[in-house]
């Protein structure tokens, strides 16, 4: 396929800088968070004894047991303290024009769009983690951000969050994966964050869960660490750069445990199981994950799926749940493939590939896909929609981290980023980006759906 020569004649104008601030002075020995956390509290304390005592009680708590205690004394102050989000008169507003159910999202083309993207900026999205922020990195174009995708047949909604954070008032949304679907979840909290008031919307990360509170609306957002869905010798979510990954296919409640009642699930499993055609697979009474067999990979990824859909229809109430599965996420590591082949990987790519005459070959293992397309299929007591983003992704070469990322938890060097052969990631996005895509997607099939029905109060998450 020739490469993609046709680009937009001008780029979008930079924003513009904001105003400097003075900074504020640090508090000693690191008591910075203490000290956010404590001066509403003395706020507080001063309206009555009883709030005094109270808070007296909830600050030794914070001394005493750190951030999981600040996060659920914040959660607690703020019942009282704070009110709770006008209800955003949904009723009153045009209804969202859906596309018809019958309508392909999958199959279209991107159409440049430097007015209505991107739906967020980067700098203004506090909650991006080093390994997405791709701007700050170094990288110094951004045509990337304004593409928007266009179904054949049909057009996505505009994504409204007030409208989408009224859906999810009181709800837990969460996503269950590997890094991929970490990458769309701060895709979805940052693309919501902006309506959220200061101070009321907050990140926790606890054991395998990352939690983003939307405290005025009782709601969070979170990602799960499960990169098999099953469990393996991989689940810690901060070290897993582990040289033989081995699962229990047949083992899934160690994580799915945390999926209960919850409002909204949306899964993926894929980039992991392709490392080796053979995947590792611990024997059922074995003592240790030395004691593993290697079976092929569709066999074992089949095995997981059954234990996946037979949790779902065993511990989930589809009247209370929805449950939603990601597709193949592309790796854009063969420039051949796309007509480029001096080209380096996803290294320097600026364009979408724009040939739309054939769908490109990337060498996904499309076995998965299909099996994972017939289990949603065959799933009727617990419905499973499955958003289907592969191949509008196949054509976005242009929208990877690739040398402007970490590796290690580092930014990359000069010299690693003069290395991209080595050092370019082809697998994650930056954002804003593809991911927001992905979740405009999503949110127009929450949509599509009736309101699942839920307990008025949000249960916090159970601690790890």
């Amino acid at each position: 396929m020739p490469p993609a020569s046709n680009s937009p004649s001008t780029a979008p104008p930079p924003p513009s800088a904001p105003a400097a601030t003075k900074p504020r002075p640090r508090h000693p020995l690191g008591l910075d968070s203490l000290a956010s956390t404590s001066r509403p509290l003395f706020a507080a304390a001063r309206r009555s004894p009883v709030t005094t005592l109270a808070c007296a009680i909830t600050l030794l708590a914070l001394i005493m047991y750190g951030e999981d205690a600040r996060t659920i004394a914040e959660l607690s102050i703020d019942d009282y303290l704070y009110p709770d989000a006008d209800i955003y008169n949904v009723s009153g507003l045009p209804p969202i024009k859906l596309p018809p159910p019958t309508c392909d999202l999958a199959h279209g083309r991107w159409v440049f769009d430097n007015e209505s993207l991107p739906l967020y900026r980067e700098k203004e999205c506090n909650f991006l983690t080093k390994q997405l922020t791709c701007l700050a990195n170094g990288r110094n174009d951004d045509l990337w951000q304004y593409w928007q995708w266009q179904p054949n047949n049909c057009s996505l909604p505009t994504f409204d969050a007030r409208r989408f954070m009224e859906r999810m008032r009181g709800k837990r949304l969460m996503f269950v994966g590997d890094s991929l679907n970490r990458n769309q979840f701060y895709s979805l909290v940052c693309m919501v964050q902006s309506i959220l008031s200061k101070g009321r919307k907050k990140v926790v990360k606890r054991g395998s869960n990352t939690i983003f509170h939307a405290k005025e609306y009782r709601a969070t957002l979170e990602f799960y660490w499960a990169p098999f869905l099953v469990e393996s010798n991989s689940d810690d979510p901060n070290i897993h750069s582990i040289e033989h990954r081995i699962i229990r296919p047949e083992r899934i409640e160690g994580h799915a445990q945390y999926w209960r009642g919850v409002d909204y699930l949306i899964f993926d499993t894929y980039i992991w199981w392709m490392n080796t055609a053979d995947i590792k697979v611990r024997r059922p009474d074995s003592r240790s994950w030395s004691e593993h067999d290697e079976v092929p990979r569709i066999e074992a990824y089949g095995r997981v799926l059954k234990t996946w859909s037979d949790w779902l229809n065993e511990n989930i109430d589809p009247a209370r749940t929805s449950v939603f599965f990601m597709t193949i996420s592309p790796i854009h590591i063969s420039p051949d493939k796309w007509g480029n082949p001096h080209g380096i990987k996803c290294a320097k790519e600026t364009l979408p590939v724009l040939n739309y005459t054939e769908p490109l070959d990337l060498n996904h293992d499309m076995r998965l896909y299909d099996m994972v397309a017939s289990t949603a299929r065959s799933m009727k007591k617990v419905p499973v929609t499955l958003i289907d983003i592969t191949r509008m992704s196949d054509y976005r070469k242009d929208a990877h981290t690739s040398v402007y990322s970490v590796r290690r938890g580092y930014l990359l060097t000069p010299k690693q980023k003069n290395d991209p052969e080595k050092f370019a990631d082809c697998i994650h996005w930056c954002l804003p980006g593809v991911p927001d895509v992905w979740n405009t997607v999503l949110y127009t099939r929450i949509f599509s759906k009736s309101p699942p029905s839920s307990p008025p109060a949000l249960a916090l998450p159970p601690p790890q």
